[in-house]
C-alpha cells in the first residue's frame, strides 16, 4: 500500500477506534502521524529508544486494523457517505450530523 494511502487509512481508523489505544500507543501514534515527527525525534522527545518507538506505533496500527476486522465501522461509515450523496441536501445535512 503507497504510504499516503496507508497514512490517511491509519488516521482514519485512529478516528474511529484511537479511544481504544493505551496512552503511550495514542501519545507515539499522534507524533508520528499527525505532528509528522520521524521515530528519531519521538525517540529523542521521550527518551526511549527508536525501535521501542517503532514496536509502539507498529502495536497500535494493528490493533486498529484489527478493531475494523471485527466492527467495520470505517467501512460502515464510508457506505453510508457514498449512500447520502445522492439525497435531498436537508435529509443529507441531517444524516450528516449523526455520523
Amino acid at each position: 500500500m503507497p504510504s499516503d494511502i496507508k497514512t490517511f487509512y491509519m488516521v482514519s481508523l485512529y478516528d474511529h477506534y484511537g479511544e481504544l489505544l493505551t496512552k503511550k500507543q495514542k501519545e507515539y501514534f499522534e507524533d508520528y502521524y499527525f505532528n509528522n515527527l520521524s521515530l528519531s525525534e519521538i525517540s529523542e522527545n521521550k527518551d526511549v529508544s527508536r525501535n521501542a518507538i517503532h514496536k509502539v506505533i507498529k502495536e497500535a496500527e494493528k490493533k486498529l486494523i484489527d478493531f475494523e476486522k471485527v466492527l467495520k465501522n470505517y467501512e460502515r461509515s464510508n457506505k453510508i457517505k457514498r449512500l447520502i450523496e445522492n439525497i435531498d441536501e436537508d435529509i443529507k445535512n441531517k444524516i450528516e450530523e449523526l455520523l
